[in-house]
């Protein structure tokens, strides 16, 4: 299935007769808006049942009628993992790279880091540019949303804490500031704009993607490249950290990262996904 918030924060699902069914109601009443989709997660043994039969008899929505929201706007955890495609690394330091004849740390050595929760945005929005003479980069990516509490998972157990998959942006300002604070400024996490669960993902370690910036094709690949798979991802982070239902894992991007510009419109594409499309907007002035 595919999850959704729209408009005042609502939960929607996907119908099969093309229309997007207000699903709100299978979460409790005073459950903060922003926190109803953590709460559909951690219910969803329950509701799952519920919501495909919404899915089912349609009537909803028109999808041009709602306004999308990030699907996820407020993880616990936001986790991304780096330099994940050997592809990437190579590009960063090489003769053309932004970081030339530096030595790029590998996924073994960086592993991960974290991205301010405060960083996501949904279609709704916009990617804006907040500091002048600066370089941005686009970078595609799978996000992963974890399903369950998980904590010191082993490898071979770890797509069971697998809730869903999400198209996710990681928008980098490139400098020499720490990793995180280049990456975690106001909707550098464009996301969304839905949630597909992972039911549905015959295999994730081979999904197509592919970002562009107007009609030019800057990145394309499959998740069959990734150094540290997801159940990898996964095995790694929760042996440090607990992860919770509606926790967001960035998988790592691909070769292809590129600057990024005001007026620029930014289209990520993954396979069995909506296409998630970002307006960059230069806000410096």
């Amino acid at each position: 299935m595919k999850l959704y918030m729209f408009d005042d924060s609502r939960l929607g699902v996907a119908a099969e007769d093309g229309t997007l069914v207000d699903i709100t109601a299978t979460v409790p009443a005073d459950v903060p808006a922003l926190d109803r989709m953590t709460a559909l997660i951690e219910a969803w043994d329950d509701v799952r049942d519920q919501v495909a039969a919404a899915a089912s008899a349609g009537g909803g929505a028109a999808f041009e009628d709602v306004t999308l929201r990030a699907p996820q706007p407020r993880p616990h955890n936001l986790v991304a993992a780096p330099v994940n495609y050997h592809a990437h690394q190579g590009e960063m330091g090489g003769e053309n790279g932004v970081y030339k004849g530096m030595v790029i740390p590998t996924i073994e050595e960086a592993k991960g880091f974290f991205k301010s929760i405060s960083s996501i945005v949904g279609p709704d929005g916009r990617i804006e540019l907040p500091l002048a003479g600066r370089r941005f980069d686009h970078e595609a990516e799978v996000a992963v949303i974890i399903g369950r509490t998980a904590r010191r998972v082993a490898e071979e157990d770890a797509l069971s804490y697998v809730f869903g998959y999400a198209p996710v942006m990681d928008i980098t300002l490139r400098g020499p500031e720490d990793r995180s604070f280049r990456k975690s400024m106001d909707t550098f996490t464009p996301l969304g704009p839905c949630i597909v669960t992972a039911d549905e993902v015959a295999d994730p370690t081979d999904i197509d993607f592919r970002l562009t910036v107007g009609e030019e094709e800057r990145q394309a690949s499959n998740t069959s490249y990734l150094i540290y798979g997801v159940a990898r991802l996964i095995a790694e982070y929760s042996a440090v950290t607990t992860l919770h239902p509606g926790d967001v894992i960035a998988t790592g991007t691909p070769e292809g990262v590129g600057p990024i510009t005001d007026g620029d419109v930014v289209t990520l594409e993954i396979a069995g996904m909506d296409p998630l499309v970002m307006n960059v907007v230069d806000v410096s002035a």
